[in-house]
């Protein structure tokens, strides 16, 4: 348990710092990059590590409480049968004695079955307890499985991390590009890294390229917002006006800020002067 809180305030950590990254104009800071905040990416770094030695001594801990559990049961099994066949032996040397003084039975009879019955007894006892060892044994294994997955998913975490700062510094479309397609190598299927790379291949001027990355989000996730507004301004570009319009209403419906972006947007300057384009900036229903 917790370990599955450590990862999921990780990955809220992580979730605010690269949503706030990519959507400068929501960020709260006047549209600062990261570049004049090293404290928070320091910070990051700082809690992904003590995550990891989290990690680590959860591992060990776990290991050595495991281990005296296993030698405080093996010992309670050892106890419990000295102990169990101490007081039958006890027992049955009462019950001997009594069968001996009224003749029902000789003494060799007498100890065959005590050592049958005490052999039986001990029998049951062991497996008993190598149950409960197999049960203990796949309890391990299993968490030890979990915290293995953890610590790779924090080292892709981690990575992740350090691409995104890298493309935060590329000066160019296609240096980001690279960087992006690095991270898609990682997490296959990241959509705000696919949104990301649509942006900087619209600054490429690479309108049909954006509209296939824009089609392949929006394939899994149709209200993306960030897609249909990438999508809207390639449309823009190719000059389909109609269908331009349309996804970028999809797109700044209840997102004020992107309307104002698109606004002061330079590729949709194919649509001023289009009524339904200025009744939507304007904030009037299409």
């Amino acid at each position: 348990m917790l370990q599955k809180l450590l990862f999921f305030i990780s990955l809220c950590l992580m979730t605010t710092i690269l949503w706030a990254n990519s959507n400068p104009e929501l960020a709260g800071d006047g549209g600062k990059s990261l570049h004049d905040k090293p404290l928070v990416e320091r910070y990051v770094l700082d809690e992904l590590k003590s995550l990891r030695h989290d990690f680590q001594d959860l591992e060990r801990n776990l290991t050595i409480v495991i281990t005296d559990r296993e030698l405080s049961v093996a010992d309670k099994s050892l106890g419990y049968a000295s102990n169990t066949v101490t007081y039958f032996f006890y027992i049955i040397a009462g019950v001997a004695s009594l069968i001996a003084m009224i003749g029902w039975q000789s003494l060799r009879e007498i100890r065959e079955n005590t050592k049958k019955t005490a052999d039986q007894q001990i029998k049951l006892i062991s497996e008993q307890y190598e149950k409960q060892f197999q049960v203990l044994e796949k309890d391990l294994r299993r968490k030890t499985r979990r915290i293995a997955d953890n610590h790779i998913e924090i080292e892709k975490i981690n990575e992740i991390h350090n691409l995104w700062l890298r493309a935060q510094k590329a000066q160019t479309p296609e240096q980001r590009i690279e960087t992006y397609d690095e991270i898609l190598k990682i997490r296959p299927g990241d959509l705000e890294a696919l949104t990301s790379k649509a942006d900087a291949v619209m600054e490429m001027r690479e309108y049909h390229w954006a509209l296939s990355i824009c089609n392949r989000v929006l394939e899994v996730d149709d209200n993306n917002q960030n897609a249909l507004y990438q999508r809207a301004c390639a449309y823009a570009c190719l000059g389909v006006e109609e269908q331009a319009i349309y996804d970028l209403t999809r797109a700044i419906d209840g997102r004020n800020a992107l309307k104002e972006l698109a606004a002061d947007e330079a590729d949709f300057e194919n649509l001023k002067g289009n009524e339904k384009f200025e009744s939507l900036i304007a904030g009037e229903q299409v």
